[in-house]
């Protein structure tokens, strides 16, 4: 049997968001303009992205007994999303509250309710389920750390490509990375977990090198504007953004490693993969909400085919991209959507 599909292990939400012109100080009231309730968790928008990008895709994580199980489940499975590892457990379905302002930036608060119910064993089973067809196992940072840490073991010892997204970013233990492939943070979650301060392509490079040194086959950290830095031990490359007018960050950060895990299922190499997954981040910058922004296999060919030049910079090992990128006169246009912006966690 052929595998291509994508296995995510992580969390699901129903997701609460309010849009108003400016984000409220604190202690301070303001009006809204509009208000969504809709499917959310950065593992579901990460299937949702993987299963619009054209793989099969599996769901594993846990909702409650309350009407947002429901709202989960239809949301799912109205994506094209296998629905069959998602567990329903006693109490409540986990909820995000987010806040946008007129710009597209938003602050979230994420109560993961049932999402703390799911279990390694539930991950074992899931994993049992599916690895006769799944090729990536996409995993985040919203459930449990020893879970998400035992599911990126227990995916490597059943030959899957591990992606991990460490976000929010948080303490891990030092033992998972030698079970990661891949991980892809933003400047933040990149700073957070390595003490450097990511604020270029240059400093970035740096970032990544602490994963590497860790057992992490290849750190891709995204750099908002700036496009986005790719280290391997062979190579280091610099891939400039698409050039988008964002309305909302909210899922962009998803809808890229999505839809890079389904390239990557799909048996594509791992600079197209990039490309794809930074173009679908691109276009889920231009709708709002979360899962209703992720953008479908022909408006991410419909992109890729309008900005066709690969723009990725080539450096040897050790060759900082900041100087191969200043052969290549790339500068990023004011108008430039990250493909995980500051902010864009569900």
């Amino acid at each position: 049997m052929t595998r291509t599909g994508v296995l995510v292990v992580g969390s699901i939400t129903a997701d609460v968001t309010a849009f108003t012109r400016r984000l409220p100080r604190p202690g301070e009231t303001v009006l809204g303009d509009d208000f969504t309730l809709v499917l959310g968790g950065k593992g579901a928008n990460q299937a949702v992205a993987a299963a619009r990008a054209g793989a099969p895709t599996w769901m594993a994580g846990c909702v409650g007994e309350d009407l947002f199980r429901d709202l989960a489940l239809d949301g799912l499975r109205g994506h094209g999303v296998e629905t069959s590892e998602v567990r329903t457990v006693p109490g409540r379905t986990g909820v995000a509250h987010i806040r946008v302002d007129a710009s597209g930036e938003n602050d979230i608060v994420i109560t993961p309710l049932a999402n703390a119910s799911l279990t390694p064993e539930m991950v074992d089973e899931s994993i049992a389920a599916t690895r006769d067809r799944t090729r990536v196992l996409l995993l985040q940072l919203e459930v449990r750390a020893e879970v998400t840490r035992h599911a990126a073991r227990a995916g490597a010892e059943a030959g899957f490509t591990v992606v991990l997204d460490p976000a929010p970013a948080q303490r891990l233990p030092d033992d998972i990375w030698q079970y990661v492939d891949v991980v892809t943070p933003n400047e933040s979650e990149a700073a957070a977990l390595t003490g450097v301060e990511v604020d270029g392509p240059e400093s970035a490079e740096r970032a990544a090198r602490w994963f590497l040194d860790r057992g992490v086959r290849h750190a891709l950290i995204t750099l908002g504007g700036a496009g986005a830095v790719s280290v391997t031990a062979d190579a280091v490359r610099h891939f400039p953004a698409f050039p988008v007018t964002p309305v909302d960050t909210t899922a962009a950060g998803d809808a890229f490693t999505g839809a890079f895990g389904a390239a990557l299922a799909a048996g594509l190499d791992a600079d197209t993969a990039v490309r794809r997954g930074m173009a679908a981040g691109a276009l889920a910058t231009t709708r709002p909400g979360a899962s209703p922004s992720l953008p479908d296999l022909t408006a991410v060919d419909a992109l890729l085919a309008a900005h066709p030049t690969p723009g990725s910079v080539t450096a040897d090992a050790g060759t900082t991209t900041e100087s191969a990128a200043a052969e290549t006169d790339f500068t990023p246009g004011p108008a430039t959507a990250a493909t995980d912006l500051e902010g864009a966690a569900s």
